[in-house]
């Protein structure tokens, strides 16, 4: 070939080179067009059973097909059926700034209240049934000492199973909870903070109330103290529930299962479940500002030498973290403590932190102790070091957190970003 055989060839190489940038320069849109008619094909192909004629369309008769018949579906009896076997996540951001596998428990995903307490609303409800306490459509009322989440699991349980709710809760907690209990058609009753030595403390009146309708004549069934922070039947809804459902889910391979306690019945259901069957498995208390649970885990007291455990009267240290954290041992506390191995101090500083940190490069949005959750699981995960497997539970949405906890954050998306070290290991002012 001579040379300007040669000088042709490349010539019109380059030129179909420009003509094809040149073409998707002047119509970006010319692939998607290609693509769209190619969809188009394949689904007037998956739709030869379907005929049009003008305007209308006209099926063809498939009753008789004698193709092989579809299993049938599976279908939930009310919303109690869409509580339990919730999606296990990995969170993407944190499992690759530590090199291990965070997973998280999707209970916010729990179709009735939209947190892990729908278990325990379930099951107390259950058990009282089965007991003969309760009646459906008699007059019968639940009342319960709630900081929310509980509270709302029962008053939406309550509605589909034919009784009623009365929620007594602290007047400094997030109004969007006691607006939606309203909503549910609870009665809400927000009370002063108190200790629970006060008897008018938010549990304490609950089960006062319970006790004056059930001894009122003139009111129509009986009144059931919920008693979550004591009752066996919360430890069992996690013992027989979301145990069983993370182990299946990791095929019982995880290393550490973190998580915060207020009534303390997710730790030591789960622990109790998994423990003698992963002896090695970590078990990790997340704790925030002003819970005494961190000392006793990790030092075997609640607070000073000084002051006997359940008898301090101040008030907590404030904190923006709601649903976890308490002063007294609780039943449920008590039962699975002797399989908790080591507990995480968070800061609300960290909390607010890890929010923000986890919807910016997650898109998840939760509330302030799935954020305190976090924040202890990827700490442990560093402690444990790459390849190794940490759980850990979202309680809620950030929805019910907008005007306490996501307050105090602020707009997503600012200018200062903060590393996970920061988070971690916030400096001092």
């Amino acid at each position: 070939m001579d040379n300007r055989a040669r000088l042709y060839l490349a010539g019109a190489f380059a030129l179909g080179v420009l003509l094809t940038l040149g073409y998707k320069d002047l119509y970006p849109d010319l692939e998607r067009r290609f693509r769209s008619r190619r969809r188009k094909r394949r689904v007037y192909k998956d739709s030869e059973n379907i005929a049009t004629a003008s305007d209308h369309v006209v099926l063809r008769d498939l009753s008789n097909d004698s193709s092989p018949h579809l299993p049938e579906g599976e279908i939930r009896e009310g919303i109690e059926g869409c509580i339990g076997n919730t999606p296990l996540i990995k969170i993407k951001s944190l499992s690759d700034a530590t090199g291990c596998e965070i997973l998280a428990k999707a209970e916010f995903l729990n179709g009735a209240g939209n947190s892990p307490k729908d278990r325990v609303a379930l099951n107390i409800i259950k058990v009282a049934e089965e007991e003969g306490l309760l009646t459906p459509d008699s007059g019968d009322m639940i009342y319960e000492g709630t900081v929310g989440s509980t509270g709302i699991s029962l008053a939406a349980i309550c509605r589909a199973r034919g009784y009623l709710a009365h929620i007594c809760m602290p007047n400094d907690q997030a109004t969007e909870k006691s607006d939606l209990l309203l909503k549910l058609g609870a009665e809400v009753e927000r009370l002063r903070p108190a200790p629970i030595v006060d008897q008018n403390q938010f549990v304490n009146m609950a089960r006062h109330r319970a006790a004056e309708h059930t001894a009122d004549p003139n009111r129509p069934g009986r009144g059931i103290f919920a008693d979550q922070f004591e009752t066996e039947a919360n430890w069992e809804a996690h013992f027989n529930g979301t145990g069983p459902e993370i182990f299946r889910q990791t095929g019982g391979k995880l290393d550490a299962f973190v998580i915060g306690a207020g009534t303390g019945g997710t730790i030591s259901g789960v622990a109790r479940f998994l423990k003698p069957r992963l002896p090695e498995l970590k078990v990790v208390l997340a704790d925030p500002p002003g819970s005494g649970l961190y000392n006793k885990v990790k030092f075997g007291v609640m607070f000073d030498p000084k002051e006997r455990e359940g008898t301090r009267r101040r008030h907590q240290v404030d904190t923006v973290v709601e649903g976890i954290g308490i002063n007294r041992l609780t039943n449920n506390f008590e039962v699975g403590r002797a399989l908790i191995d080591d507990a995480v101090r968070v800061t609300d500083e960290q909390a607010i932190a890890m929010a923000r940190w986890l919807v910016e490069k997650d898109g998840i949005f939760i509330g302030s102790s799935s954020a305190v959750n976090c924040v202890a699981a990827t700490k442990v995960a560093q402690q444990l070091g790459p390849g190794h497997r940490v759980v850990t539970i979202l309680c809620d949405s950030g929805a019910r957190h907008l005007s306490k906890f996501w307050a105090r954050a602020g707009p997503i998306g600012g200018e200062d970003e903060l590393s996970l070290t920061d988070i971690l290991n916030p400096k001092a002012p």
